[in-house]
């Protein structure tokens, strides 16, 4: 049984779910994803797009959904009793179901932790208590585990699977007359409706100071067409801009930065090479919250990886069309800085351990059982 519960997880979940047919053909594989871990022959018991939720108090309105979402994976599991439990992230949901596993003898399998490191460090003896083995895809993860002795295993960043070498990818887009800036609002719902509007008005003022700049909006998967549509229609129906469906390397292609929500993609960006802003918004109560609970310096992955602030990151009431426009133009207006962090950014590939992850993963799982 395989669980994961947002779109990067579906992602990961399907190349893993590819790695463990090729070693295993005979293996069954079901639980909860998306499209990708669909169409790789995962038979899921629950949509992971219904109970996908970021923030702590955004969380409470899809409670009733989540709670049938439990309910649903734990009879499942109670039926089935696969060999193994694969958790991929979405801590506060896989840890319950873990603990149900736990009690029916079935051996359980945490690939990319929970950011335990950051905020709530105390769950890492809850993790210690109900898994047999953590897959971790940044390396001072792996030295976090083991000073807490849970068994561990440093496997590399999935993103490398699927990143292919890059020589000088955005020579044609740093020479272009007309620059062109992508917006990634994100991958769940309420950060689309949070983050685009907000990105939508600073590239309207963006585009004031800089008449030829362009526009790309990505639209997840996930995300439904009219919801962007709609969005943009309400916020800058005047806007040139071009709305790219699916697959975020065709923003990355054609972008000299971004704007993008802090979560994966932007790890995704930075082993692309491309300078961005780190944008990110919740409730009051979640950021207040939050601020009182998260112990590291960063928020933006690629910041923590690096240890600094390379990347700029504009936090709730700093996510402004006012201060994102500003940190965009200045940006764009120093080409020395952009190459700078551009250098830095492909450096990053050889901290994350070389591509390969999902089959090493796939050998654990196997191992375990």
């Amino acid at each position: 049984m395989i669980i994961a519960g947002e779109a990067s997880g579906d992602m990961h979940g399907a190349k893993l779910a590819q790695a463990i047919k090729n070693l295993s053909r005979d293996a069954f594989l079901f639980g909860v994803g998306g499209s990708a871990m669909q169409k790789e022959g995962v038979r899921l018991v629950v949509d992971a797009g219904t109970i996908a939720v970021v923030g702590i108090t955004e969380v409470l309105s899809k409670l009733p959904t989540i709670y049938r979402a439990m309910t649903t994976v734990k009879k499942a599991l109670s039926r089935l009793k696969p060999d193994l439990l694969i958790l991929i992230d979405f801590p506060d949901f896989n840890v319950h179901v873990a603990a149900a596993a736990k009690k029916l003898g079935i051996p359980v399998l945490y690939y990319i932790s929970p950011q335990i490191w950051a905020w709530r460090q105390s769950r890492v003896h809850k993790i210690k208590r109900l898994v047999d083995h953590m897959a971790v895809i940044l390396p001072f993860e792996a030295a976090f585990y083991r000073k807490h002795h849970v068994p561990v295993t440093f496997v590399g960043h999935p993103l490398l699977d699927r990143i292919l070498p890059v020589v000088n990818r955005r020579a044609s887009a740093s020479q272009t007359k007309t620059p062109i800036i992508g917006l990634l609002p994100g991958s769940r719902e309420k950060e689309v409706s949070t983050l685009l509007p907000v990105m939508l008005e600073a590239a309207k003022r963006i585009r004031r100071q800089l008449p030829a700049v362009r526009f790309v909006v990505s639209c997840s998967e996930s995300i439904k067409d009219d919801q962007v549509s709609d969005l943009i229609r309400r916020h800058a129906p005047r806007l040139e801009l071009e709305t790219i469906k699916g697959s975020v390397v065709d923003v990355f292609k054609q972008s000299q930065m971004i704007v993008a929500a802090s979560g994966t993609v932007t790890l995704e960006a930075a082993l692309y090479g491309i300078p961005m802003v780190i944008v990110y918004k919740v409730s009051p109560l979640s950021y207040w919250l939050g601020k009182r609970l998260i112990k590291v310096k960063h928020i933006g992955i690629v910041n923590l990886i690096v240890q600094k602030g390379l990347l700029p990151e504009l936090v709730q009431d700093h996510a402004s069309p006012q201060t994102i426009a500003e940190t965009v133009t200045t940006m764009l207006g120093d080409p020395e800085r952009l190459k700078q962090i551009e250098k830095e950014l492909f450096a990053i590939r050889d901290l994350l351990g070389g591509a390969g992850a999902s089959d090493r993963v796939a050998r654990i799982a196997l191992n375990l059982i």
